[in-house]
């Protein structure tokens, strides 16, 4: 199933593929007993005919079943959503190293730099040195510059500290124009350097950190939570923070019920 979801002004995050599931991380766990995975939602036991029902909900204080006669039901037994919601809460995570994903992300460089610095994951990357790079450079909106400088100002976050000057709009407006001057010259620099000869690993030199890049980045499942953990957080630059986001919402399709206990733990 492909999955693309757009970010900033030229990016996207991109499934590849997933493997595993949140029943093969209850597989996992049970190797130790080989009882395997047993199902989701509570089950209740007929006392006197030892029939089995499905509850109509996960919740094993839903009530118990309704089918009318001579049946006399146990207490609902819960699903294996209670051992993966224990495995989660008490940090069990080698059996979530079982499942993971592989994305393919076009994102500005500064973006990548952050990225990697999570050595868990597996990466790699279009190069300069074997092709020129697409000519898209991030520019930031300028009502989210201003914002973002009216923040920082009052921020004691020293990345993303200002001097304390706040960024009026007219002068964003006028900066980002020359920001984009800017990257127009670069470009040409690069073309010309290309053009004159120059190895394409040197003549990458006017390129700025704002130029768009791709990568496949693959980890399991334990290592994507460890990484969103940190770039979802309100901290985490706002760029990557997107991207974290991205990546958050397509593993949620393939592992809702794991994704669903990442989300409960850091809402509240």
């Amino acid at each position: 199933m492909e999955c693309t979801t757009v970010v900033l002004d030229h990016g996207y995050v991109r499934l590849i593929e997933t493997w595993g599931s949140d029943s093969a991380i209850i597989e996992a766990a049970r190797m130790s007993t080989q009882k395997g995975f047993q199902g989701w939602g509570s089950k209740q036991t007929c006392l006197k005919c030892g029939k089995v029902v499905q509850l109509p909900s996960d919740d094993p204080d839903s009530g118990g079943c309704q089918e009318k006669g001579e049946h006399s039901w146990d207490k609902p037994v819960p699903g294996d959503e209670k051992l993966l919601a224990y495995l989660y809460k008490h940090k069990h995570m080698t059996p979530f190293e079982m499942c993971g994903a592989i994305f393919e992300i076009k994102a500005p460089i500064f973006v990548f730099r952050e990225w990697h610095r999570h050595r868990t994951q597996s990466y790699n990357e279009m190069s300069a040195r074997y092709i020129p790079l697409p000519n898209e450079n991030y520019s930031p909106e300028v009502h989210n510059l201003v914002g973002r400088s009216l923040a920082a100002a009052n921020s004691a976050n020293r990345q993303a500290g200002t001097q304390g000057v706040v960024l009026d709009l007219d002068t964003a407006l006028a900066d980002l124009l020359e920001l984009e001057d800017y990257y127009q010259r670069g470009q040409a620099l690069y073309n010309r350097f290309l053009a004159h000869g120059w190895p394409k690993e040197l003549a990458r030199l006017p390129v700025p950190v704002a130029r768009y890049s791709a990568m496949r980045a693959s980890a399991n499942l334990r290592n994507w939570m460890q990484f969103l953990e940190l770039r979802c957080a309100p901290q985490a630059q706002e760029e990557i923070r997107l991207y974290a986001k991205a990546v958050f919402a397509i593993l949620e399709l393939d592992f809702p019920r794991t994704m669903k206990l990442f989300r409960g733990n850091h809402d509240s």
